[in-house]
């Protein structure tokens, strides 16, 4: 016979398991519902993204960064018309977060929204027509993602306006940057200079697609 504490919690957990199991099914059928009609919208739109959108492959690494580390406060300064947006909130729906997106052309932002919108994921994105310049200092804190994409010559200004908002362990993406390509663009022998020289940062570079700096913050 089972002492009465050891009973107790031998009831305790399978209440607890009951209750997982019986939740669960639900939750597992809605995300699944998700991932087929963000697929589908992907596969769809295969091959067509112009208008300086991402490549494929940089889209799946933004998606991958999001979910190993389980951010949840992401921003992405630069929305084109969303195709790297869509990854990002794809993750971001898994992880319980948001994404907010800035763009400054106003028929991009149009296109982007109806994007968000076809692929289901417009509650997890917060897509604003703004000039980034004015907006990205007066974003309020924590961030835990940041992908820029915009203007590669305020590259360093948008790092240094984001950096101090976001959260140990925060990964701060930087597109179209490689160490391989410094000597094509002077602003990206500049901007990798810079990132070299904070003493908080650990960045790595992802050669695949359009190339990407990738730096985390650390104490």
């Amino acid at each position: 016979m089972l002492r009465r504490p050891v009973l107790i919690a031998c009831l305790l957990s399978a209440c607890l398991q009951t209750v997982s199991c019986s939740a669960d099914p639900q939750q597992s059928a809605q995300g699944d519902q998700l991932d087929k009609r963000v697929r589908q919208f992907l596969d769809s739109r295969s091959g067509t993204w112009r208008d300086m959108n991402v490549p494929e492959e940089d889209g799946k690494t933004l998606h991958d960064l999001i979910l190993k580390h389980r951010y949840t406060r992401a921003l992405e300064i630069g929305t084109s018309t969303g195709h790297s947006g869509i990854w990002m909130a794809w993750a971001l729906a898994k992880t319980g977060g948001k994404l907010i997106t800035i763009e400054i052309d106003e028929q991009r932002h149009k296109e982007a929204v109806a994007n968000f919108r076809e692929a289901g994921l417009a509650d997890y994105v917060d897509a604003r027509l703004a000039d980034a310049h004015e907006l990205v200092p007066k974003l309020p804190g924590p961030i835990d993602f940041v992908f820029a994409d915009a203007d590669k010559e305020w590259s360093q200004n948008y790092m240094k306006a984001v950096l101090p908002k976001m959260t140990v362990g925060g990964c701060y993406v930087t597109h179209n940057v490689s160490d391989r390509m410094w000597r094509r663009w002077g602003w990206v022998a500049e901007y990798i200079d810079f990132l070299k020289k904070q003493p908080n940062l650990e960045t790595t570079f992802d050669t695949a697609g359009g190339g990407m700096s990738i730096s985390y913050k650390r104490k």
